[in-house]
């Protein structure tokens, strides 16, 4: 009997976010436990930094999802959880977004979380999403990087940045726990709250822990 598969997309073309989404799910993967696939969606932009770029991915995203019929489970690997809803009503598998899940994570973890975005301009599209999930009242703050996906997925002076601006979260702003805001930042997780001394999530691995437990107990 094949081992279930759970499909990780990042709906941007950038490659080194990809790779970033394989390192950092590495410690997901267990002997007999369900395949993690990433993949990249190609014929997205190189980093969805706008409305319309999440606009844009949400059908090649259904249309992907729709013509799979290996995977058991699909997690959205973008902090904006582009065509989450539209994928969802395009299979009878779950499908997870990584924003949802990272925040749902934090809450578990702590009172407060702030979040830690890659430009200014993305937080009002963030704040309005959390807005609709109700749950304004425990975010303490969002505050941004101002960098490019491109420059976060490369690393370059992106961790000095991101425990500036989380210590800010933290001190500043009461944060009990610290969301990163973009699956680029993935590798800088554990730095990140070894930094600060209190709970970092990463989305994607919140995600794809979530859909690990899904798949596990409906083959078991």
């Amino acid at each position: 009997m094949s081992r279930p598969r759970i499909l990780v997309i990042n709906p941007n073309s950038n490659q080194l976010v990809t790779q970033g989404l394989e390192q950092a799910l590495k410690p997901l993967g267990f002997e007999g436990g369900p395949e993690i696939v990433c993949e990249t969606l190609t014929e997205g932009p190189y980093g969805i930094e706008s409305q319309a770029d999440v606009d844009g991915v949400a059908m090649p995203l259904r249309r992907l999802v729709e013509g799979d019929n290996h995977s058991a489970a699909f997690v959205i690997a973008c902090y904006s959880d582009p065509g989450l809803h539209v994928c969802r009503e395009a299979t009878d598998r779950p499908v997870f977004g990584i924003a949802e899940c990272g925040v749902l994570t934090a809450l578990a973890r702590a009172e407060t979380f702030g979040v830690i975005a890659i430009a200014q301009r993305s937080i009002r599209r963030h704040v309005r999403y959390l807005r609709q999930m109700g749950l304004m009242d425990r975010l303490t703050r969002e505050r941004p990087l101002n960098m490019s996906v491109a420059e976060t997925a490369s690393g370059e002076g992106t961790l000095a940045k991101m425990i500036e601006v989380g210590r800010a979260l933290k001190d500043e702003d009461g944060s009990g726990a610290i969301v990163m805001g973009c699956a680029g930042m993935a590798r800088h997780r554990r730095p990140l709250e070894q930094a600060l001394g209190i709970p970092v999530i990463d989305p994607t691995q919140a995600a794809v822990t979530m859909a690990l437990g899904t798949v596990q107990f409906s083959h078991h």
